[in-house]
């Protein structure tokens, strides 16, 4: 069961960049960052395969956001750019096939 802390959320006006960083205790096939808003549902942000490199993202975030991982670090990122008040939400970093970071809030007023 790999370990997941995340951090870097915060407060950023409209237009803003923030990285969310997830510190992980190892690899897994799959990893990467969802997204709960108040009142609403989880949704998948972006992901990427530790096999093969591929990157997966929300139509919503496609242009805006860049994940990325550092090896050497056991380190993965969400880069957010031009980030809008619907991008407010608490993000999760996560590990298939069930792992999830504590979250960190990320707030765009």
């Amino acid at each position: 069961h790999v370990q997941l802390v995340e951090s870097g959320g915060g407060l950023v006006q409209p237009g803003g960049s923030l990285r969310l960083s997830c510190a992980a205790s190892g690899w897994t096939d799959c990893m990467g960052w969802f997204r709960q808003a108040l009142g609403e549902e989880r949704e998948g942000v972006a992901a990427l395969s530790t096999r093969d490199g591929n990157l997966l993202y929300a139509d919503s975030v496609k242009g805006r956001f860049t994940i990325s991982r550092d090896n050497a670090k056991n380190m993965v990122y969400l880069q957010m750019n031009s980030l809008k008040p619907e991008d407010t939400a608490v993000y999760y970093c996560v590990s298939a096939p069930n792992g999830w970071g504590q979250g960190t809030q990320v707030t765009v007023s």
